[in-house]
């Protein structure tokens, strides 16, 4: 009685493990594999009830129901190894090849019933295992079953210490589970103790139990082990794991720290019932939807960008395919935390747009002060010329009535008026290129349109332009065009002449930095392969080591606190994106500097 009390208690609980198992809903191979493990002992464990019961009660001879029990026992080791497998690789394939494992259980089950025709499996067959005589054969599959039943439950081990470490719950659940079949059944088979067959289900029942305790107590067929559940708890970024039908299988603590939410809340929940649920995150489901479909169907990452007002959170959303040896384990989302990035950044252009703003400004205080000084000279000659009309009309006049004036006269002074007329219209033409030149460069600081313009008229506006600049700091600019000056060039011309007015200046504050005067600046234009290059090179020293490497690349400048270094680091951005060009230099410590804007032919 005491050996169908075990058994029925055996069977009891892992019925209760197996209710538990599907209650969950936990529809994964490791899960399926485990509720094959308990049918096959409870198969094992009702027939060895039914063989106390029926051979003591009705002297029905023990062997046929150890026939039945043995297909259990026969392929228990097989399932066990495949545990092992699919625990160690999360998910697998069934291959040909696998079904080379049946082979001796189905030659076990074979042998054994047809025993009586050659005892190859028992000689003498007895319910205490001490009085078994067994037969050649069963050796074999003795040593076929316990070797697949070791390296099954040595998966299970080793995998669980690799994630979980040696001291781990789970780890040591595990190990005494396995001791506790493999140590009673070695010591029975090699008779240091005395066991009935009613003893090996037990113990095996006992193993799957610690097992099951594992598995369920500490999230063992999890997606995450505990150690790793340890360390992405820490991670910084959210994320799920979802499974073939959408639910969330497993996530962080991150997660349900930034949505305020609780483990049951979200755990095996379908995440497009959860995300109807949360309408205050304003998610739209069909994006979502087609995000999740796009990532599973490739192996590339899918990205959102998504702001949840609700949480004052901006995130960057990475979508993953998770598989592992061509088998799909589930969907990866990450959710990283854009925000402080994203205000981050804010404040950058901010701080960028204050510092176009101050360069914006100087700039215009440049050209304020060319205008003045361009516009001085032809006011005051146009003053003068007036002073000498009114000078020739006043004389004009009083000859009129004068008999000693002759035609010759009128027509000398007519000449004279004419002259200063056409000072004049020199003068006002002069003023009117001047007006043109600083309207096109008032009009580049908000608008970048295209349009083709000559050298020529590139040339005029640079010298109009930096003429007072030059003049003051008494450097010569010496202009060379190699080139046809009437060729016709596409882009806007005022942004290109504020690039390289704005090198020319540089060059002028080179000269400036080290006390020279008198000094030249070389501006040659010619054509490279299919290029326009505008070189503008100087003799003031080089440029320090310290700058070259970082010109282009971002804000640097050499002029100390009156400088932004906006200059350089804009005008480059602006060859780029503008003209799709490019501005490169050469610098010779000690000599000087040349720098090429080049400009492609359209």
């Amino acid at each position: 009685m005491s050996n169908i009390l075990l058994l029925s208690v055996s069977i009891i609980l892992i019925l209760i493990v197996m209710l538990y198992i599907r209650k969950t809903k936990k529809e994964t191979q490791l899960a399926n594999v485990f509720l094959i493990n308990f049918s096959l002992i409870i198969l094992w464990d009702i027939s060895l009830i039914l063989q106390i019961i029926f051979s003591n009660n009705f002297s029905i001879n023990p062997i046929y129901f150890d026939n039945i029990a043995y297909i259990g026992i026969a392929f228990l080791p097989v399932s066990l190894l495949f545990t092992g497998i699919i625990f160690a690789n999360t998910k697998i394939k069934f291959k040909k090849y696998y079904l080379l494992l049946f082979i001796i259980p189905i030659l076990s089950l074979i042998l054994l019933w047809t025993n009586d025709y050659h005892h190859l499996f028992y000689e003498h067959y007895s319910t205490n295992l001490n009085e078994t005589v067994y037969g050649s054969y069963f050796i074999i599959h003795t040593i076929y079953s316990y070797s697949l039943i070791a390296i099954g439950l040595l998966y299970l081990l080793v995998y669980s210490i690799r994630n979980s470490g040696f001291f781990s719950r789970q780890a040591i659940l595990i190990l005494l589970g396995e001791l506790s079949a493999l140590s009673v059944n070695v010591l029975g088979y090699l008779g240091i103790i005395s066991i009935s067959i009613y003893i090996t289900p037990i113990t095996f029942t006992i193993t799957s139990l610690f097992i099951a305790f594992a598995i369920f107590k500490f999230s063992f067929l999890g997606a995450t082990p505990i150690a790793l559940q340890r360390i992405v708890d820490r991670i910084s970024d959210s994320y799920i794991v979802i499974n073939e039908n959408n639910k969330i299988t497993d996530f962080n603590r991150t997660l349900l720290n930034t949505f305020s939410a609780t483990a049951t809340d979200i755990r095996n929940k379908d995440l497009f019932a959860l995300v109807k649920q949360y309408k205050t995150l304003n998610i739209d489901t069909n994006i979502l939807q087609k995000s999740l479909k796009e990532a599973n169907n490739s192996d590339k990452t899918v990205v959102l960008e998504k702001n949840f007002n609700s949480i004052n959170k901006y995130f960057h959303i990475e979508i993953n395919r998770i598989e592992s040896k061509g088998n799909f384990l589930g969907t990866l989302i990450l959710l990283k935390d854009v925000t402080q990035h994203n205000i981050d950044m804010q404040t950058i252009r901010d701080n960028q747009d204050m510092l176009v703003e101050k360069e914006r400004l100087a700039s215009l205080g440049q050209m304020i002060g060319g205008i003045a000084h361009n516009l001085k000279t032809p006011i005051m000659s146009i003053s003068g010329a007036a002073e000498g009309l009114s000078d020739l009309i006043n004389e004009y006049n009083s000859s009129i009535e004068d008999p000693e004036v002759t035609f010759e006269d009128h027509h000398e002074i007519a000449k004279d008026m004419n002259e200063w007329i056409e000072k004049m219209k020199t003068h006002l033409s002069y003023m009117s290129d001047v007006i043109t030149a600083i309207k096109g460069q008032a009009v580049a600081f908000s608008e970048q349109t295209a349009s083709d313009f000559t050298i020529k008229e590139l040339i005029n506006y640079v010298d109009i332009l930096m003429k007072h600049e030059l003049k003051n700091a008494l450097i010569n600019l010496n202009i060379q065009a190699d080139i046809d000056t009437s060729m016709k060039v596409k882009g806007n011309i005022n942004s290109l002449v504020q690039v390289i007015n704005n090198i020319i200046s540089n060059s002028i504050q080179a000269y400036q930095a080290q006390g020279k005067t008198n000094q030249s600046i070389n501006f040659r234009i010619y054509k490279q392969n299919n290029n326009v290059i505008f070189k503008i090179e100087d003799l003031a020293g080089g440029l320090p080591e310290k700058v070259q490497s970082k010109l282009f690349k971002e804000m640097i400048t050499t002029k100390g606190k009156n400088g932004t270094g906006l200059g350089l680091f804009m005008s480059y951005s602006n060859i780029k994106a503008h003209f799709n060009g490019n501005l490169r230099y050469e610098t010779e410590l000690g000599r000087g500097t040349s720098f090429f804007v080049e400009i492609p032919i359209s």
